[in-house]
């Protein structure tokens, strides 16, 4: 008995496109820690209630939509350097680097855009 090997190709390029599709990462995928201490943070300073959470976790995500994840890791590392964080007093060095200022700049305007799609 034979088939109809005609309506096999397009069914089968059909399922190849559909599970590329289903299975791909999103453009600006953070790790999971990285999601977890933004949104604990985030909670902690806006009460630790059910809606902290829903808005905070909000938040992250539209800062991933906006921002690669390097850039976010390099703002979030000079700023905890800034505030302290760093060793021996060469926090300066992490003031002035025009890359350096540019990354935090992009980080507060994809924290400014998060906060007035998720907060308000």
């Amino acid at each position: 008995m034979m088939r109809h090997p005609e309506r096999a190709l397009p069914a089968a390029a059909l399922l190849v496109a559909f599970s590329a599709s289903s299975g791909a990462a999103p453009t600006h995928d953070y790790p999971t820690a990285e999601r977890a201490d933004y949104v604990l943070g985030c909670m902690a300073a806006n009460g630790n209630t059910r809606e902290a959470l829903l808005k905070c976790s909000c938040s992250i995500d539209a800062i991933a939509d906006r921002l690669p994840f390097p850039q976010y890791e390099k703002a979030e590392t000079a700023l905890s350097l800034q505030s302290g964080g760093g060793v021996g007093g060469r926090v300066g060095l992490f003031q002035d680097p025009p890359e350096i200022k540019q990354a935090i700049e992009q980080l507060r305007q994809a924290q400014a855009e998060a906060n007035l799609q998720c907060f308000e």
